[in-house]
């Protein structure tokens, strides 16, 4: 990954964080300790898909919720698996993540949608954006690299986002620092109402004792 191809770096992005004001995520600190964090990241993947692992669960369950041609936001779009294979089924696809090196991965590995550098903490989408969103897709733990200072404001975003009929679908796994009773606190807080919850990205029973969740979000 060759960092003078990326241009300006986004004031939204891992660099600079302090001078936002916003907490740092614990993917902004890890980039921080490890400038080589990233550009692995990129690689374990890309070495995963040569090898034929199905990596694209999460997005084929929201290509079956979404109706044809919806508007669909990546939030923590990572290198771009799950935007590109959405943007191929006919959505419009945005994806969103505060890492520059990811964002120029899926650039470059899964173009098609529209992508930003930009923190979900206190990125302002711009105004080009077609939004609202009709779903939402929150995937690859994002909501447990969050600073707990920003899950509310994250989780509000969401609901500001949505389309009045629309939904969000977050996953993330157990052991990562963010219960999932705090979650639906927070996501209640937050304006957003629980619709259904599920333990597997294949939609397997959830229950208090899960290790992973993934839940199905509606504006409140």
């Amino acid at each position: 990954m060759d960092p003078s191809k990326l241009g300006p770096i986004n004031p939204l992005g891992a660099v600079g964080r302090a001078a936002t004001g916003t907490p740092r995520s614990k993917w902004a600190e890890a980039t921080a300790a490890n400038p080589q964090h990233s550009a692995w990241y990129v690689q374990r993947f890309r070495d995963m898909a040569a090898a034929g692992a199905d990596l694209v669960g999460e997005a084929r369950l929201v290509d079956a919720l979404a109706a044809r041609g919806s508007t669909i936001l990546d939030a923590g779009c990572g290198p771009g698996r799950h935007a590109g294979y959405l943007h191929e089924r006919g959505h419009t696809v945005v994806g969103v993540d505060l890492d520059p090196i990811l964002i120029d991965a899926a650039q470059q590995d899964f173009p098609g949608p529209r992508y930003l550098v930009g923190d979900l903490a206190d990125v302002t989408l711009p105004a080009d954006v077609p939004q609202p969103f009709d779903v939402i897709l929150c995937a690859g733990n994002v909501m447990g690299f969050l600073h707990p200072d920003t899950r509310r404001p994250v989780l509000a975003s969401f609901a500001s986002w949505l389309a009045p009929e629309g939904r969000a679908v977050v996953g993330f796994g157990a052991g990562r620092g963010y219960a999932f009773d705090d979650f639906f606190a927070d996501a209640a807080a937050s304006g957003l109402a629980v619709q259904d919850a599920f333990g597997t990205w294949d939609l397997r029973p959830y229950s208090p004792g899960s290790g992973f969740l993934v839940a199905l979000l509606a504006r409140a």
